[in-house]
């Protein structure tokens, strides 16, 4: 299979060189020496089996974690020494999870308009933005529902509405589908695909599924904490 080229370090997004991550006072090295970039504007899946590292490195892309060594850089600054993460998952970064995270005490609505607290909007704007983001994913007529009364795949739009709240160049799924049923899960991936398109994206997702990482263009295979193989999709 051919390999696409590397993007270059000087118009990556993200850059890692060297890196690793050890856990349990270094007896466990859940990365071990990671190398790639990634440019702004791909969709990059991240695959290989249980363990492998995938989520490991994926918290570090969102500053979830931190590396044990090595270096990860955003836009060109290295990710360790960014002033202030909290702001940087607030307004860089979209986070979709496989267990949805949406808080059954909000509406549907109050749900997608959490990331933008706090960014300076008022209440009108917070409930124009959310409106328009779930008609992007198709549950205008879900509105004022609460989670409990969304099938799966509801939520997960729910959810992938709300990452996009404050128009993140990133975003980050880790195992979107794993809670989904096959029909439910091609359905949320291909409003993920059409909204990485039309956005222009960059989207990084975690997946152990070989039918979800096709709609990456790009994927890196992860083995034992390393990267094993970086190639394009067929």
């Amino acid at each position: 299979m051919p390999t696409e080229p590397i993007p270059s370090s000087a118009s990556a997004i993200f850059a890692a060189s060297g890196l690793t991550k050890e856990f349990d006072d270094g007896r466990v090295a859940a990365l071990q020496g990671v190398d790639f970039t990634i440019s702004a504007g791909e969709f990059v899946a991240l695959v290989g089996p249980s363990g492998s590292g995938k989520t490991t490195l994926l918290n570090m892309l969102g500053l979830l974690d931190s590396p044990s060594s090595g270096s990860l850089k955003y836009r060109g600054d290295e990710m360790v020494s960014l002033p202030d993460p909290a702001r940087y998952r607030a307004r860089e970064v979209g986070f979709i999870f496989q267990s949805f995270h949406l808080l059954g005490t909000f509406t549907v609505t109050e749900n997608v308009q959490i990331p933008m607290f706090g960014q300076g909007l008022s209440a009108k704007a917070r409930a124009a933005r959310a409106a328009e983001l779930l008609d992007a994913v198709g549950l205008s007529h879900r509105l004022n529902h609460f989670p409990v009364k969304l099938s799966g795949g509801e939520r997960q739009r729910a959810a992938i509405a709300r990452s996009l709240a404050n128009r993140p160049g990133v975003l980050l799924a880790d195992e979107p589908t794993g809670n989904l049923d096959s029909q439910n899960a091609a359905q949320v991936m291909e409003l993920l695909s059409q909204l990485q398109r039309e956005h222009q994206t960059t989207l990084v997702l975690v997946t152990h599924d070989r039918e979800v990482a096709s709609h990456a263009s790009r994927l890196l295979t992860m083995r034992d904490g390393r990267i094993i193989s970086d190639s394009a999709t067929p």
